[in-house]
């Protein structure tokens, strides 16, 4: 048993870290909710302050936006050309993305600075790549009602998900402490 702990020891050190974190974050995430009461349809602060950046973009552009409550259910009513289009709930602000990048980030450990400017400026990305998601989702739902499963399901989705996938990809080969350095002659 001795022989398989210390064989696979920088997977489950890996999986450790990585679970650790994850819970963490997870719980401070669920702590953060439980101040607002879904019963009375209220949304998070950052949720909110998601939907009203994603009018900000697409004000910037021209649109005529805007936001407001939902009656029925805690979420963010997006207008966009006087038509309702689109809801921003609390699972579309990134959070649960953002959470999932830093665990993987701190599981694959690389020096302190690198991975806390890491953490930072990847956070950063999910946040504004987010926005400008809604933002063109919101655009497309208007012109293309019928696309709404292909674009909200599959298309915005992967292109999040694709996004930190290469995130971490660049941490790993270029930044973590398991990157491979090629010796200078």
């Amino acid at each position: 048993m001795k022989n398989l702990l210390l064989q696979y020891k920088p997977f489950l050190l890996f999986l450790g870290k990585f679970l650790l974190t994850y819970l963490v974050l997870t719980m401070a995430y669920q702590w953060y909710l439980s101040r607002f009461d879904s019963h009375k349809q209220e949304v998070d602060a950052f949720t909110q302050s998601v939907a009203q950046q994603t009018v900000a973009v697409l004000q910037w552009f021209g649109s005529e936006s805007y936001t407001q409550p939902h009656l029925k259910e805690p979420s963010v009513k997006l207008v966009y050309q006087g038509k309702y289009v689109s809801r921003i709930i609390e699972g579309c602000n990134a959070i649960s993305v953002i959470i999932l990048f830093v665990s993987f980030v701190m599981a694959f450990t690389g020096k302190l600075k690198s991975t806390l400017l890491f953490i930072l400026f990847g956070t950063v990305l999910i946040h504004l790549l987010n926005i400008a998601r809604i933002a063109l989702l919101s655009v497309a739902l208007y012109h293309y009602p019928q696309y709404e499963h292909l674009l909200h399901g599959v298309i915005f989705p992967l292109i999040i998900y694709g996004t930190v996938f290469l995130l971490w990809v660049l941490w790993v080969n270029k930044f973590s402490l398991h990157a491979t350095t090629t010796p200078t002659k």
